[in-house]
């Protein structure tokens, strides 16, 4: 299965949060960070916070922050919100359908898939994850 990019895009600015949970994080920082365009990021920022991922605080100081701790938080959930769960191939109107064995194995490999996923929250991506990437988000003061 390969992620869209919406869904690359939602789990590091999910892990990026994650990473600074003493205070908010504006928009402009996490797309300088990824050098994402802005219309993304205010997509995703609203979806997250619908999803119930991310707070928002308005105004002039305001900013993102994770709605709950990260450890709470799995990458599976993230990827579950952003891409659903559905089939890996689309079936519709396949001659073999009644009787392709196909459709149960492709299955089993979206659920393994979500399985690791499941697996592994935010928390070990904030503080402990590897230096090469907190290096790449180290933020200075602008």
């Amino acid at each position: 299965m390969k992620l869209t990019r919406y869904s690359d895009y939602a789990l590091r600015v999910s892990i990026y949060l994650a990473m600074f949970p003493d205070r908010l994080v504006s928009i402009p920082e996490i797309v300088k960070a990824y050098e994402m365009p802005h219309s993304n990021m205010l997509k995703l920022a609203t979806d997250l916070v619908g999803a119930g991922f991310v707070v928002s605080v308005r105004g002039r100081s305001g900013g993102l922050r994770l709605a709950m701790p990260p450890e709470q938080i799995t990458l599976g959930q993230i990827v579950r919100h952003t891409e659903g769960v559905q089939p890996l191939v689309d079936c519709t109107g396949c001659v073999l359908l009644p009787d392709c064995a196909l459709i149960g194995i492709l299955q089993e490999a979206r659920d393994a898939m979500f399985a690791v996923l499941d697996r592994h929250t935010l928390a070990q991506f904030a503080g402990t994850g590897p230096k090469a990437l907190q290096h790449l988000f180290t933020v200075t003061d602008t």
